[in-house]
């Protein structure tokens, strides 16, 4: 039994990123881009007709290699940008006030004489005369307000995975960048319509349907930030 405390606390300090060595990168050789490029699928029907033999003797062709051909992101395996520039804020305020009063008296006075005969029974200083006298109060007032201000301005490089049966893309992104003990994680995932990417392959945040956006990181500086996982376990365990 004396062991396991310190065995605890040892175990409890290894769980973070080894000691004296930076956070490792996510391996590039297991992502989901790097899969898609290797398996781009079947040609698209238009890219063939391009290439047909009709076009050879033609100094200007539609292909995705020539000059004038266009080179957006629309196969999977291809490679877009994503444009990230969020400056959004919010303000919300409410109040509420509302008060409410009530009284009620019951009284026999007069009935055949019966309230005299039953005041006799009665202690002293009570009266059937007064039977009920009832009063209520109550009020009730809330304030309440919510101000929120995020901006970010972010470029994103992201590989279209898959194509759906619609035409629509599926992208994901992922970048990593790596300073000193820090590591710097942006995630990007969602859809986008072949139409909504301009000229220059790149497509705003604000068209990217069921957009996941994550800005993190990890390392020395995010590990100390966190509490340790025992005081996590004990504010989810303790009822105050």
């Amino acid at each position: 039994m004396r062991f396991i405390l310190p065995t605890l606390l040892i175990c409890s300090g290894c769980a973070t990123a080894p000691v004296g060595k930076p956070p490792p990168f996510s391996p590039a050789d297991r992502a989901i881009e790097r899969n898609a490029m290797l398996n781009p699928g079947l040609p698209d029907a238009i890219e063939t007709t391009a290439l047909t033999p009709s076009s050879g003797a033609s100094l200007w062709t539609g292909a995705r290699g020539s000059l004038l051909g266009d080179r957006r992101a629309v196969r999977r395996g291809d490679i877009l940008t994503v444009v990230i520039e969020i400056d959004d804020s919010a303000e919300i305020s409410n109040s509420t006030d509302r008060s409410r009063s009530a009284s009620q008296q019951a009284a026999i006075p007069q009935l055949l004489g019966i309230p005299q005969r039953i005041d006799r029974r009665l202690p002293e200083g009570a009266s059937s005369g007064s039977l009920v006298d009832l009063n209520t109060q109550s009020s009730a007032s809330g304030d309440g307000s919510v101000r929120r201000n995020e901006k970010l301005t972010l470029r994103i490089a992201a590989t279209i995975t898959d194509v759906l049966p619609n035409g629509v893309l599926s992208i994901v992104g992922q970048q990593e960048v790596r300073v000193n003990f820090e590591l710097r994680e942006l995630i990007v995932t969602g859809y986008v319509r072949p139409e909504d990417i301009t000229r220059r392959n790149e497509v705003t945040y604000d068209k990217i349907a069921s957009a996941r956006i994550s800005y993190g990181g990890r390392g020395q500086i995010s590990d100390v930030q966190q509490p340790r996982y025992g005081q996590q376990i004990l504010e989810n365990t303790l009822p105050f």
